[in-house]
């Protein structure tokens, strides 16, 4: 594909490849224009996203004011994504059906392309803000260089493997592929982190709090010492006659052990070793760990339409209330109602007609309750689309 690494700037270079400066310019200044009424700070963009990230940082003063952005590109496939009858085709490189969008690009053209995104992308991201970029094993570890770049590698967080539920095994040379990639990474280290737990199943119970009291209650112990060693202070000294293993320090002050153990939650092995006791029932769960697994719609009305719950689980971690998500890929716009349900306010942009109608459709499926409001935002186009154009979106109707 023409690519080749620089190892004295560990960057991948290719023919045609932009500065960032160079990226900023080249976009075109075509205005956004608001085509209904709302005075949400909600926005949905009808737009090429490169022309509307540009203008969110140049006229919506929004330059470091985003908390979160998910993204779900094209992958590189050389297909063409279809709806037929309102539901989702397969990949498809015929054009039956109506085209919700093309996939065509390839090689340092690809790359090319994301990096442009990536580099506004991050000039939006706020100093607490994460972005994640959801894509295939074919380009990814192209894309992830290229991340590194810009991001910095130092504020690469996670490979996130997401197990694929209808994956497409054909007959070939090689194992049958079951993943995806979902590349995380940080503007700075003060990420917002809302810590994930899912619930423990019986099985984990069993194997992960092996030990039980003689009132059944069931536990785990860990050590009292943790790696590193302090110079003459509390947590170098002797508990019960016992120092930390050499180049070690204990977890807390001494006096906190002494309190532990008269509590009993200091479990003694037989030859002296001191362990602390980690009880199930006080637990708000297990950890997530960097294997995902869930259903995509099984009918979906948008070609690669995302599992709302990898959505709720990415919004609710990486945000909080009223921070803004962005979506510049927005799709069927699954990740647009996970912000509305949880709170946060959101831009979501797409150039699609299919993927503006499945987003309004999506959005007015939202049930205002005591805690969701339904939702609403400004719905904004590049200006230069006609006056039909803009009505057959409010309308819903096909567009020309």
């Amino acid at each position: 594909m023409n690519f080749y690494i620089n190892y004295k700037t560990m960057q991948l270079q290719y023919p045609n490849k932009k500065t960032e400066q160079e990226i900023f310019n080249s976009i075109p200044e075509i205005e956004l224009e608001q085509i209904n009424s709302s005075n949400s700070p909600n926005l949905l963009i009808h737009a090429d996203n490169l022309i509307a990230l540009k203008q969110l940082i140049t006229k919506y003063n929004l330059k470091g004011k985003v908390d979160l952005v998910y993204i779900d590109p094209p992958f590189a496939t050389n297909n063409t994504f279809t709806i037929t009858e309102g539901r989702a085709n397969t990949i498809s490189n015929s054009l039956n059906g109506t085209v919700a969008y093309t996939d065509t690009l390839k090689g340092f053209e690809f790359i090319e392309f994301i990096r442009e995104r990536l580099v506004l992308l991050k000039m939006l991201l706020s100093d607490k803000g994460s972005i994640y970029l959801h894509i295939d094993y074919k380009i990814g570890h192209y894309v992830k260089v290229v991340m590194d770049e810009i991001f910095g590698i130092e504020n690469f967080r996670n490979d996130i493997t997401r197990i694929k539920c209808n994956p497409k095994n054909f007959s070939r040379k090689g194992y049958g592929n079951i993943k995806d990639l979902i590349l995380f990474y940080s503007k700075s280290d003060n990420l917002i982190w809302n810590e994930p737990r899912i619930p423990y199943t019986e099985e984990d119970k069993i194997k992960l709090f092996p030990k039980t009291e003689k009132d059944g209650r069931r536990y785990t112990t860990i050590p009292l010492h943790a790696p590193g060693e302090t110079q003459n202070g509390k947590t170098s000294q002797a508990f019960k006659g016992i120092l930390p293993p050499p180049g070690r320090h204990w977890r807390c002050d001494v006096s906190v052990l002494e309190q532990w153990d008269k509590d009993g939650l200091i479990e003694w092995s037989d030859n002296g070793n001191p362990r602390k006791k980690i009880y199930f029932d006080q637990q708000e769960g297990k950890r997530v760990q960097d294997i995902w697994e869930f259903k995509d719609p099984q009918y979906p009305v948008y070609p690669t339409e995302k599992n709302p719950d990898l959505l709720d689980l990415i919004v609710k971690t990486s945000s909080n209330e009223n921070s803004i998500v962005l979506d510049c890929f927005a799709g069927s716009g699954t990740t647009l109602k996970a912000a509305q349900k949880n709170g946060r306010q959101w831009i979501g942009i797409d150039q699609s007609d299919e993927a503006i109608k499945a987003i309004i459709q999506k959005l007015d499926s939202i049930e205002s309750n005591l805690f969701i409001s339904k939702s609403d935002y400004k719905l904004l186009i590049e200006k230069k689309h006609s006056t039909q154009q803009r009505v057959g979106v409010m309308a819903g109707d096909e567009l020309l």
